[in-house]
């Protein structure tokens, strides 16, 4: 294929990506969104595959058979519960690619560093070039100066792959709960980030003076452990961040081995990955008054003092009960939570809320940024169960909403609706924007037990006067209430 026809349809999946990113802002155009980025990753393979210097067709092909075949059965057999790990998952391969491709780069310039010396010394490509091809014979041509940026690019590329392969398998496991999710550090924990980033550094300048691929490796151990360490010593309630977060690292990785391969559209690709991953995570840093800094470093929460006390009991109550409210009610507000994707209740929520706007009733749903364990995924659940999207709200939207609303059923949520972030200065939580459901005439919980939930915080709201706790998994108390409200 010619190198103008290559660059001309990477220019066409670059734009059709950034139409993915913008599409994807919007619930009505996700789904168009999608495509986009299908149509963009599809036209890049193509262009790759068939580009100049590229061979082996047969493995290529049987290598797409493979990870196409696996991905079709990942998206066939995931729930939506589990997408968040997946998510996880799938930067830990974007990281390993990102080290494989830059020890190899690093392979392939030491072979070729005897010709790139006499060219340099004699002005005369040698007669060995002609035996080269592909990234080979575009390494060979460069200049000493080239040489040293490329390293630099590989060494980085390295680096960021390796700290986002370890630590997207520590949030992995976090989050499907093979890890515990409690902050856990080794003694003097920042001070042995430090440490190995300091030394990392050290191994670059060393890597830059000549020194083999003993610091390539070296470096590359090192930040195995960085990312290893570092995510686990995040708590389970940071997960969401941490996850946006690593989607940053992966789209970085992938920009430093685009420009290490000279490919043009890996270095856009990767610096939109890189930089919307990064943009996400301050949001919900600041949706959840944290510092970006303060999560990466880990550790969950910033108190001084002990936590106050809560008093009174959680008052149960039936379905019958509930029923009885929601009849009454002229106003609903729903507010979702991973509990409700534990339940896959989404379906049933959805019956729900037909029902009670068929009688007359404003039904509205709150989604606070950081609800669930994956940004937008109450969103994505919610879609998925065809409830309009014009009642989906977000925090800001409907906040001051809650003290004019009859009733509030709160699905399987627990820190985003939790009082002492406003009450109690000595909160894990403190100062996090939540969304006050206790300003509601009657708010209804629907929970599993008496457990704290995720982040193992103790939440004030479950024995408010106004809140009554309606026990028991998600789906089948909503069934259940459908079967009252129908009688």
């Amino acid at each position: 294929m010619d190198i103008a026809l290559i660059s001309a349809a990477y220019i066409a999946a670059a734009i059709l990506f950034i139409l993915c990113l913008g599409g994807l802002s919007g619930q009505e155009s996700a789904k168009r969104a999608v495509w986009y980025g299908i149509s963009g990753m599809a036209l890049a393979i193509i262009a790759t595959v068939f580009g100049p210097g590229v061979g082996f067709y047969w493995l290529i092909l049987l290598m797409l058979i493979v990870g196409g075949g696996i991905g079709a059965q990942l998206a066939r057999k995931v729930e939506m519960t589990a997408m968040p790990q997946l998510v996880a998952a799938l930067h830990s391969f974007v990281g390993l690619a990102a080290v494989f491709i830059g020890i190899n780069t690093h392979i392939v310039l030491a072979s070729v560093m005897p010709i790139i010396l006499e060219h340099a010394q004699t002005g005369v490509m040698p007669t060995a070039y002609e035996q080269l091809s592909g990234f080979a014979a575009i390494v060979a041509h460069k200049s000493m100066a080239e040489v040293n940026i490329l390293k630099v690019e590989t060494f980085l590329g390295v680096f960021i792959g390796a700290v986002t392969f370890t630590g997207s398998i520590v949030a992995f496991g976090k989050l499907a709960g093979k890890i515990d999710g409690k902050a856990k550090k080794l003694p003097g924990g920042h001070i042995l980030n430090a440490g190995a980033a300091i030394l990392s550094l050290a191994l670059l300048l060393c890597y830059m003076g000549g020194s083999g691929a003993w610091t390539l490796i070296l470096m590359a151990l090192l930040a195995f452990f960085i990312g290893y360490h570092l995510i686990m010593g995040i708590g389970g309630a940071d997960m969401p961040v941490v996850v946006s977060m690593l989607n940053s690292y992966s789209g970085w990785a992938a920009s430093a081995i685009g420009f290490s391969l000279g490919n043009d559209l890996l270095i856009v690709t990767g610096a939109l990955v890189g930089s919307s991953g990064a943009i996400l995570s301050y949001i919900m840093c600041k949706a959840m008054n944290r510092s970006f800094v303060s999560v990466i470093l880990g550790g969950f929460g910033t108190t001084t003092g002990p936590a106050m006390e809560v008093e009174g009991e959680q008052i149960a109550i039936d379905a019958g009960g509930v029923a009885d409210a929601l009849h009454d009610a002229d106003s609903v507000i729903i507010v979702p939570g991973y509990g409700m994707a534990v339940a896959q209740a989404q379906n049933a929520v959805s019956e729900l809320t037909n029902m009670l706007r068929s009688r007359g009733k404003t039904v509205r749903f709150a989604i606070h940024p950081v609800a669930g364990r994956l940004p937008g995924h109450m969103n994505v659940l919610l879609a998925e169960a065809k409830v309009p999207y014009d009642i989906v709200l977000e925090m800001d939207e409907i906040n001051d909403d809650f003290p004019s609303t009859d009733v509030v059923i709160v699905i399987g949520s627990n820190d985003i609706v939790n009082p002492a972030a406003q009450e109690d200065p000595n909160s894990p939580i403190a100062g996090m924007p939540v969304l006050k459901v206790w300003e509601a005439k009657q708010v209804f919980v629907s929970k599993r037990g008496q457990g704290t939930g995720y982040s193992g915080i103790e939440n004030p709201l479950f024995y408010k006067e106004n809140t009554r706790m309606f026990y028991g998994d998600a789906r089948k108390s909503v069934d259940e209430l459908l079967h009252m409200m129908k009688a």
